[in-house]
């Protein structure tokens, strides 16, 4: 990471703070699994998003939010309201692609990566976006005014309590998320977008579980309790009431753990195209899938690219079985129920059979 990209980034932290203090990523006690599976993803958004389920007060939103601290900066295409990359066709929406094919020289800016909440009473036209058809019939336009989707494009899409949101709903989104654009369908007119966002799912399991088909869709599951060693918990008391009381101060004196985890980041989505893992490994993480009767190439899919982002992130471009140990009971545990009353894994039953075959004991 160079100089002045350090610098840009203490700027951004700068910016943050006083726009509106957000709890440091880094000083966020405990939930291991949840910060993992959220770095992994930032390190490569094709792992496909990841699903949080845990108990209320566990730190769930505060995590997430903590996040963009984290994210690093990418070029768009300037006013671009779709955050089109200028140089990647398969990210460019029709008009800059249309720009690009008359040669036009296009304006670049620099963006950090956004995060975009959705409301849990949002409608399908403000997820999707909506057509003017008059417009479209008077002048001959297609006037298409974007929602949630276009403005999560390369970015993060968080849904907080998602298995209260209607099911259609949440199939538009994982559709997009899946395919990667974005389709919107009016009277005969027909508009289409990239929409390559991370999508992160929070809820609690008490209100009830997302069907199985649906949890299929998200690349990594986390599973988060409450802790309940004492000391941790004043510790997490201690901090949240010191935060409250100077915002400020407090991200101050974690300002360099988040200079160095962001830096790391960065390092490890440029590393990441180098990593490389093992024929015999892809084909034992098959095998583990199999024997635990995994629906789908999904599991392999994303265990694969999750064990390379873990190796990136670590700094280094070999696989290792504590990599793909680390990484595949979030990978593949929501993958294994069958009946939607039955509860998810919580891991164990993956890791046995991956020590089995792995010969692994750790």
């Amino acid at each position: 990471m160079t100089q002045s990209a350090i610098t840009k980034q203490k700027n951004q932290t700068v910016d943050t703070d006083q726009a509106r203090p957000v709890f440091p990523f880094t000083a966020i006690v405990g939930q291991e699994e949840m910060k993992l599976a959220l770095l992994l993803n930032v390190i490569d958004p094709k792992i496909g998003g990841v699903m949080i389920m845990g108990d209320r007060g566990t730190g769930k939103s505060t995590t997430v939010r903590a996040l963009v601290d984290l994210l690093p900066e990418i070029d768009v295409v300037d006013g671009d309201p779709f955050n089109s990359d200028p140089k990647d066709p398969e990210l460019m929406s029709q008009e800059i692609r249309e720009r690009v094919q008359r040669n036009e020289e296009l304006p670049i800016a620099q963006k950090k990566i956004s995060m975009v909440d959705l409301p849990l009473g949002a409608t399908e036209d403000r997820v999707c976006g909506t057509i003017d058809i008059e417009k479209a019939l008077t002048e001959g336009v297609k006037a298409f005014e974007p929602g949630l989707l276009a403005k999560a494009h390369r970015g993060i899409l968080y849904v907080d309590e998602v298995n209260l949101l209607d099911d259609h709903l949440v199939d538009v989104l994982l559709d997009s998320a899946a395919s990667g654009w974005n389709t919107v369908e009016r009277e005969g007119i027909s508009i289409s977008h990239p929409a390559r966002f991370i999508l992160v799912g929070s809820g609690n399991p008490e209100e009830g579980e997302l069907r199985p088909q649906l949890l299929d869709r998200f690349g990594m599951h986390a599973q988060i309790g409450t802790v309940k060693e004492p000391y941790l918990r004043v510790q997490i008391v201690e901090q949240r009431a010191s935060f409250d009381a100077a915002p400020l101060e407090f991200r101050q004196t974690h300002q360099a753990a988040q200079m160095k985890l962001a830096e790391n980041i960065i390092d490890a989505r440029q590393l990441l195209a180098q990593v490389e893992l093992e024929y015999d490994y892809r084909v034992k993480i098959s095998q583990i899938c199999s024997e635990l009767d995994v629906d789908g190439l999904r599991g392999d899919l994303v265990t694969n690219r999750a064990s390379k982002a873990i190796a990136a992130f670590d700094g280094r471009t070999r696989v290792t079985p504590e990599d793909i140990y680390r990484v595949i009971p979030l990978c593949l545990r929501h993958r294994l129920r069958k009946d939607p009353l039955e509860s998810i894994d919580s891991g164990n039953k993956v890791q046995d059979v991956f020590k089995r075959v792995f010969g692994y004991t750790d």
